[in-house]
């Protein structure tokens, strides 16, 4: 009796993705690994977003903290995630993202002393 079973697996990795496939065929396991050529799914090419680190909301220019009285929130955007002072920025950081991602970086640029 001959019988299969494939399995193909994406596996990130710093030089790029990784395609590991397994295959059994008569009782005999067959493993081949190496970079993918083309472009894998796009969920498994996700990369981790970087927090930009902003102290102050780009949008209200109020401080990010718990200890304000609101809860503070994220939103990501081309890689980087933002520091908001609550959830009412939100609407306001999507629809002008370009001009409050700039306010952010910014800051972060002034207050670390790299002007």
């Amino acid at each position: 009796m001959v019988y299969s079973i494939q399995v193909n697996k994406f596996i990130n990795y710093e030089g790029g993705v990784m395609k590991l496939s397994a295959m059994i065929l008569s009782g005999m396991l067959l493993v081949a690994a190496g970079p993918v050529m083309a472009q894998a799914d796009e969920a498994q090419m996700a990369v981790k977003a970087v927090n930009v680190g902003n102290k102050l909301c780009p949008v209200s220019g109020e401080k990010v903290s718990a200890d304000s009285g609101m809860a503070p929130v994220t939103y990501e955007y081309k890689g980087k995630v933002y520091n908001l002072c609550c959830g009412g920025c939100i609407a306001k950081f999507a629809a002008e993202p370009e001009k409050y991602s700039k306010i952010a970086e910014e800051e972060v640029i002034k207050t670390s002393g790299g002007e």
